[in-house]
Order: C-alpha cells, then structure tokens, then sequence
C-alpha cells in the first residue's frame, strides 16, 4: 500500500524527540543543564496537524524538562518519557485515547523506535535514521532532524488526507 494511502487513515501521530524534533546532539551546560534546540517549522506543522483534528503525542526514550516545556508550549498532551518500550507505551496510549494501530503513526529514527513503527499504521523517519527504521518506514523525509522532517511528516499526512490547502488557507488569507 502507498504511505499516502496509509496516512489517510492517520487519527494520532506520534514523534520520538532526539534525533526526529531536534538534530540528535544533546548540549549540557557547565553546570550540567541540558538543551536542545528545536525547529520553529516542525512547530507549525504540529499545530496544523492539531487543528485538522488529529491528536498529537510524544514518545521518548529520554525524559527531559526541556520536552515537557516545548510539548505544553505546542498544547500537546500527551507525553510520555524515559519509556523503555514504546511500542507497549504506544498500545496503553491509544487504549486510552479509543483507537487502534491501524489509527496510528509513529516518527522514530533509531532501532528503539522499530517495533513502535511496525506496529502503526503509518511510520516515518528522518533521512539520516538508523538503516532498521529507513527500512520499515513507509515515509523518509528528505529534510533533516531538526530542520523541518517533522514539518515535512506533518504536510505529507495533511496532503494525504486532503487537508492542506486549508490548513495554509489560515495563514494565507
């Protein structure tokens, strides 16, 4: 099946973090405070995705203020971190939520990220991502971690499920 035809059945996505909404480098002051840096882009493309009525989650492997700070700042509420198994965080997720797998997308990099992505009825990552997570993708962005992958994800679901234009429409008129 092609990803179009698998995100259109998209009802809630799901982003790792480091190494899908930041560049994958983590900074530590002197002090030892942690920073990350994310792309003011994917942002709106979240906040599209939000307002075309699909529901928004983080599911990290790290925990992290700064997360918990950028997902309140985005209105998403659904987070969860320092997961070990994502794809068992996943299903209690959409248990919740009333929806199933085939409702799902998931945008991971890495081998932790595989059995989440598999799992979902649409999966994404990042050009750069581990060779496991390319190969069970059904979408790579060309745009890099960090840079605007997320955005790309975001207008590729929206431009699937016919919902683009409108959502530029906002911003255009």
């Amino acid at each position: 099946m092609a990803a179009s035809a698998k995100a259109v059945g998209v009802r809630l996505m799901a982003f790792d973090i480091d190494g899908v909404m930041t560049d994958g480098r983590l900074y530590f002051s002197p002090r030892g405070d942690e920073m990350k840096a994310f792309f003011t882009r994917d942002g709106l493309g979240l906040k599209m995705l939000q307002r075309a009525g699909i529901t928004l989650a983080i599911i990290t492997g790290r925990s992290s203020e700064i997360v918990a700070q950028r997902a309140a700042n985005l209105g998403i509420d659904l987070v969860l971190q320092g997961v070990d198994n994502k794809r068992a965080a996943m299903a209690e997720l959409l248990a919740r939520q009333r929806l199933d797998f085939a409702q799902a997308a998931y945008m991971g990099d890495d081998v932790v990220d595989v059995a989440v992505m598999k799992a979902c009825g649409f999966a994404a990552t990042v050009p750069d991502g581990h060779a496991l997570a390319r190969r069970c993708a059904d979408y790579v962005a060309q745009t890099a971690a960090g840079a605007g992958a997320v955005r790309e994800v975001c207008e590729f679901i929206l431009r699937a499920q016919g919902k683009l234009d409108d959502a530029f429409d906002r911003y255009l008129a």
